[in-house]
């Protein structure tokens, strides 16, 4: 069977992630929403219907007729799953009113601005079990307890970890699972408030103090003396230290020095200066409001804590302070002595006292330079998605 992961409205609440990714590629728990797709579909092969400017990079395969168009926004479970493949053709299951997944009969025609169209007919179908979706960006971190449990339980059912050093402090072992090819250092992990996933080729330097839940992603690396609480997500090929508390890392990211990030999300290939500091509460305990960006508005998250939340390829200088709630776009450049405002636009160069645009060319310069100590490289169909972006996002520099 030849599966879809499509984008609904609600990619608009996600942004600044959705700036540069579908939902289904966002990360939440050890997982993104893809990964646990294909693993309980036992698919490796799953396209993305999402905005135009998007699919090049996250390409769709309309050469099948018969395809079972699924909300990647939804979070994939073994029920779910099983009601989707016994799904019937030219049907649709719906939760609450919302789309889960579709069967369509051909799919070559399929665009993400006919989808709709495309299943209004379709016979509905109702889903009676329990649903967990993303549906606005704190939802990233303040779902990733739940997500990191429910991914720890599949990725580790039936199988056995390495061992424990001698020399780690471990308590509430039997819920810490150790992929090979990890590296540990002394340090202390306490697997008794949720479950610690340490994935393959990733280290754990000397005098760390670890608690879940957590996930430290493939070849990431957990800088010494880092003091790390759960719910929180390290994921592939960051390198983190200080303090972090239900922080999601996407990947590729660092945040190598002290200071302290909580109830956060960091994309892709950021970098948070030394002694970067984000303040997740208010001084007076009320509930923090976050800038949507789509509506233009102060939103409230119904939430007493929420800090960080830095699109791709964002970084920020040494000392650098963020207030509760703030947003930072994609390919932002922060410095100064103040305090950033509340909503950075993506392509945002300096600080509150002289912010002006980041040239594109410098930001593609700068992301190439980033990328390529990872032996990667941004490939012509993502400059042309961030070329995209640079121009549908001038109204909010101001230029």
């Amino acid at each position: 069977m030849h599966y879809i992961l499509f984008d609904d409205a609600t990619r608009l609440q996600l942004l600044p992630f959705t700036h540069t990714r579908p939902i289904a590629d966002i990360r939440c728990g050890i997982m993104t929403m893809r990964e646990r797709w294909a693993l309980l579909l036992s698919s490796s092969t799953i396209s993305t219907l999402t905005e135009p400017y998007l699919q090049a990079v996250f390409p769709i395969d309309r050469t099948k007729l018969d395809s079972i168009v699924i909300n990647g926004g939804i979070f994939a479970t073994k029920e779910l799953v099983d009601a989707i493949i016994h799904l019937p053709i030219n049907t649709q299951l719906l939760w609450k009113g919302i789309l889960i997944a579709a069967h369509l009969s051909d799919s070559t025609t399929l665009s993400f601005d006919n989808l709709s169209a495309t299943t209004s007919n379709l016979l509905p179908l109702e889903f009676s079990g329990t649903i967990n979706k993303l549906e606005h960006i704190w939802d990233i971190f303040s779902q990733n307890e739940r997500a990191i449990t429910d991914d720890f339980n599949l990725l580790t059912l039936g199988r056995v970890s390495q061992n424990l050093p001698d020399h780690v402090m471990a308590m509430g072992s039997e819920n810490i699972f150790i992929e090979e090819g990890a590296v540990i250092n002394p340090c202390i992990i306490n697997a008794t408030k949720g479950p610690v996933y340490i994935a393959t080729e990733s280290e754990i330097m000397e005098g760390c103090m670890l608690r879940g839940p957590l996930a430290i992603g493939a070849h990431s690396v957990v800088k010494m003396g880092a003091k790390i609480y759960g719910a929180t997500t390290i994921g592939e090929g960051c390198k983190v230290g200080g303090e972090i508390s239900n922080v999601v890392f996407f990947a590729n990211s660092n945040k190598g020095h002290d200071g302290f990030i909580g109830n956060a999300v960091i994309g892709e290939w950021c970098n948070l200066g030394a002694d970067t500091n984000c303040s997740n509460l208010k001084n007076n305990y009320d509930t923090i409001k976050i800038w949507d960006e789509y509506t233009n508005k102060l939103v409230s998250t119904h939430l007493q804590f929420c800090g960080l939340m830095m699109g791709d390829h964002s970084k920020c200088g040494i000392n650098t302070m963020f207030n509760t709630g703030t947003v930072v776009g994609v390919s932002c450049n922060i410095f100064g002595s103040d305090f950033p405002d509340k909503f950075v636009p993506s392509f945002s160069w300096g600080g509150n006292e002289s912010k002006t645009t980041y040239s594109f060319e410098k930001a593609i310069e700068t992301a190439n330079r980033m990328m390529i100590r990872r032996h990667k490289k941004l490939s012509k169909e993502e400059e042309a998605m961030y070329h995209y972006l640079f121009e549908h996002t001038k109204s909010q520099r101001g230029n």
